[in-house]
Formats: C-alpha cells, structure tokens, sequence
C-alpha cells in the first residue's frame, strides 16, 4: 500500500483527524476539502471504471493478461464491471470484494443488503437473513474477510460459544470445502497480488 493510499484509509476510519492531513497526491492536488475527504479526488492513481483497467496493478505485477482472470460465468464478470463502477475507489480489497460477491448468483442479487457502496461498509447482518444459502454465506464471509482483514460478523455477538462459532465459520477449511474454491482463489490473488505471483 503506498503513502498516499495509508494516509486516505487512515482519514476515513478517524485514526487520524482529516482537518490534520495536508498531505497532496501525486497530481499536486489536495485529497481534503475542507476537512472532510474529497472522494473524487486522486489518490492512489486515478479510479478506474472499466473493470480490466482496474485490475491493471495486479495483472502488471504478475505478468497476466485481462483475459485470464477467472470468471465463472458472462454473469459474473459483467457484476464485477458493474459494481466496480459504482465503488468509491479502485484498489484491491474493492477489487476482491466485488469478484467474491459476484460469484454467487444469490450474492450478486443481494449485493445491496451486503455491502453499502456509498460508505464502503460492510453489512454482517446479511448472513442472517432468509436469502442466505451455504453457498452464499460462504461467498459473504470470504468477500468480508478479504474486504476487512477480519471476522466483522463476530463483532456484534455477545455470546462466547457463539462468537468462536462464528470464527469458525471463516476458516479455510470451512470456506474453501465448495465449488467456489477455485473462484475463492482467484479472489485471494486478487487481494494479495505481491504474495500470489
């Protein structure tokens, strides 16, 4: 991750004050308005719509083509060009988010009772939901813990046993045991492209 990009995340979940941050993108031109984050700004480098494009970092880094991100079907590629378009930024953990959840078709339906692309948070409370599948749940956990670095759907229990349940739910022999493991994979590489060359 590079400066500019830690200094963005770091604004938005308030570990830093914004109003403190002077810092200017590569561009020269300021990321802050008025002390509140300006979303259309450049950061990392400019947000890019088109799906291919966006993937530009990872396929560089790891001498791939376009073509040959996996894609389980013309349904699920044409979610991920979709939903790219409407995240707030480009980078890697909206990359593997988006190509997770745009595995499963019930996800994919569903993508707004999962994740809010206006404030970029997830919506744990999904997977209790009468939509939910196996396989739909599994897609969830993996899209969040790639999303998250963590188990955000453990953070509103209280019960002990059920909190280590939960936990449970996110281990790799649990998500990877379904035909998605190979699309899970895939969303993996796309999350950790300088580990995954």
């Amino acid at each position: 991750m590079n400066f500019y990009m830690t200094i963005f995340k770091a604004a938005v979940t308030n570990s830093i004050e914004p109003e403190l941050v002077t810092t200017v993108s590569d561009t020269g031109s300021s990321f802050l308005e008025t002390g509140k984050i300006n979303y259309s700004e450049q950061i990392a480098g400019e947000r890019k719509g088109d799906f291919a494009m966006c993937y530009t970092t990872y396929n560089t880094t790891n001498n791939r083509d376009n073509n040959e991100i996996l894609f389980r079907d013309a349904e699920h590629e044409r979610f991920c060009l979709q939903s790219l378009e409407k995240c707030r930024w480009c980078d890697v953990y909206h990359e593997a988010l988006v190509y997770c959840l745009g595995i499963d078709r019930d996800t994919r339906e569903h993508i707004d009772r999962i994740y809010d692309f206006r404030s970029g948070n997830v919506k744990p409370e999904c997977l209790h939901e009468g939509w939910q599948t196996s396989g739909s749940m599994r897609t969830v956990r993996m899209a969040f813990n790639l999303y998250c670095n963590g188990t955000p759907s453990v953070y509103g229990i209280k019960n002990s046993k059920d909190k280590l349940r939960e936990c449970g739910e996110y281990s790799v022999s649990d998500l990877f045991s379904c035909g998605y493991a190979k699309y899970f994979w895939e969303a993996v590489k796309i999350r950790y492209p300088e580990y995954c060359g």
